[in-house]
């Protein structure tokens, strides 16, 4: 089946999900400015292509997604959240979060992230527009982890997460969890299956019940202000 291309003008529309490849290519070609990037969002497609390639377009069938009242806490991880002297904050360091989740992981022989610098310009504008925003774990005032996404209403599509300490990501997503959920968010998009999400509950769901209640959950379009955790939420700064 061959793959639409998109052309570089005002015209966002992408073809039906249908037109999916197994593996969720949905188009490729296109840019990556504000409006194109949140129309794609709100139709349950994201952009992950590798530097110097053409832009890719997604839709996996099935989504994976994390519900917010499904997130589980291992008794390790408690304990930690109990004891641990991490803090959390949001929006406080958006440009150095993105950049750690593009670094290179241990052991990785080969450094071929799709979060390079045109992924990165694309995302520090989203932020700038109240769309994109960072979660970000701290150690003695150092950035030991952290994770970024776009929120769309009262949906939010999870992009990427780092950890230069052990669970620190996680510390950062249960922090991202119990604030959605006293905002009444109900999911974060994980996009697709991973080993790591799943053990935190994360599940698959179909691609056609994952975009009917993201259409419901993204109605309301309008850029967030800069996001803050609680003060009385375990963690906050």
């Amino acid at each position: 089946m061959a793959i639409r291309w998109l052309s570089q003008n005002n015209n966002v529309d992408f073809p039906d999900l249908a037109l999916a490849t197994d593996h969720g290519l949905l188009a490729a070609g296109g840019d990556l400015s504000v409006n194109r990037l949140i129309s794609a969002y709100k139709a349950g497609i994201f952009p992950w292509f590798n530097a110097h390639d053409p832009i890719l377009w997604w839709s996996p069938d099935p989504r994976m997604v994390l519900f917010t009242d499904a997130l589980r806490i291992s008794k390790n991880l408690n304990k930690k959240l109990r004891q641990a002297p991490f803090k959390v904050t949001f929006d406080k360091a958006f440009a150095d979060v993105i950049k750690a989740c593009a670094a290179p992981r241990q052991q990785q022989e080969q450094h071929d992230t799709w979060i390079h610098p045109d992924m990165i310009r694309a995302y520090d504008n989203l932020h700038a527009a109240g769309y994109a925003h960072s979660v970000e774990c701290w150690l003695n005032d150092e950035l030991v982890g952290g994770l970024y996404g776009v929120a769309i209403g009262n949906m939010f599509f999870g992009e990427s997460m780092f950890s230069f300490v052990t669970d620190s990501s996680k510390i950062a997503l249960t922090a991202l969890v119990q604030q959605l959920t006293r905002w009444g968010w109900p999911m974060i998009d994980c996009q697709v299956h991973s080993d790591h999400l799943a053990r935190l509950g994360a599940v698959c769901v179909p691609r056609t019940l994952f975009v009917q209640q993201i259409q419901s959950l993204c109605q309301s379009a309008s850029p967030s202000q800069k996001w803050q955790l609680d003060a009385d939420l375990p963690h906050a700064i």
